[in-house]
């Protein structure tokens, strides 16, 4: 079993944006320009957001984060987005999700410029994704992909068992696993899937985004599996100085054994998350 790490792929990759940024300022021209619109307190949000700043420091960009109160309503909250999309020392945004209850989310990604849509949750980047276009794709999709290519795993051929259907990972990541190149056959599970644990089983590649701690048990992976653990959630925890911790959607003790390649949380996905959006950012930049 090989534990895969993210924060391995993650500094490679980094290391390239960095060089590129640092060509791009010493030729006279201005670093890529990211910023990250937070509303309300959600923790995982806090948390990802947190890691967006740090790395983009890290590279060499320009960053802020906008917060915004949780009572922040929906017309606030698009008119900033506007301001964002007129602002052209702004290369790429995003506004990190979950939002409060009372917004629309979708009509808060369509009112994205596309151009500026560096998480590709835009409909026009994911209809470009679908298509085998150049467009944005969504950050955790593309962590994925990318640690899949360093690992040099195999999927030509290969059973990928996606569980969850969000837009944000399930669906581009089981559409990406399908196109030329990478030719999985995919299976797509969700709450409404029956005998779900035994459609589980059948995967040579199983992708887990559902969002439910330790979800994915040692029963539903057949042995030699390949396990990406997509989950974050934070849990109280009286042994950290944080007073909480992080688990995934994968038991992992039960499942590490099993498998052939495994991702941990944190240090798997999560740093992939985070660099892929620089990739987009940078891509911003020089106008895709």
């Amino acid at each position: 079993m090989t534990i895969i790490d993210g924060k391995e792929v993650a500094a490679a990759l980094r290391k390239e944006i960095a060089a590129e940024v640092g060509e791009m300022v010493a030729a006279g021209q201005r670093p890529p320009c990211l910023v990250a619109i937070l509303v309300g307190d959600d923790g995982a949000s806090q948390t990802y957001v947190g890691n967006k700043e740090k790395m983009s420091a890290e590279v060499g960009f320009s960053s802020r984060v906008l917060r915004m109160p949780a009572e922040t309503t929906e017309e606030e909250l698009l008119r900033e987005v506007e301001k964002l999309n007129a602002d052209p020392e702004v290369d790429g945004y995003i506004v990190q999700m979950p939002l409060p209850r009372h917004i629309d989310e979708q009509r808060v990604i369509e009112a994205i410029d596309p151009r500026k849509d560096v998480d590709g949750f835009h409909p026009e980047n994911m209809g470009r994704m679908a298509l085998g276009l150049p467009a944005f794709v969504s950050a955790t999709p593309d962590g994925i992909l990318s640690l899949l290519k360093y690992y040099k795993i195999p999927t030509a051929g290969k059973h990928c068992v996606v569980i969850g259907r969000s837009n944000t990972v399930g669906r581009p990541v089981a559409n990406l696993l399908s196109q030329k190149g990478w030719d999985c056959t995919v299976t797509i599970c969700h709450s409404r899937t029956a005998n779900l644990p035994e459609v589980v089983r059948q995967g040579d590649i199983v992708i887990a985004a559902i969002g439910k701690a330790e979800f994915v048990t040692g029963d539903m992976i057949k042995p030699g599996a390949v396990v990406i653990d997509v989950g974050i959630t934070r849990v109280p925890s009286a042994e950290t100085k944080s007073g909480w911790r992080l688990l995934g959607d994968v038991r992992f003790d039960e499942v590490a054994p099993k498998s052939s390649y495994i991702t941990p949380v944190p240090g798997g996905v999560g740093p992939m998350t985070v660099v892929s959006l620089m990739k987009n950012t940078l891509k911003a930049r020089k106008g895709l």
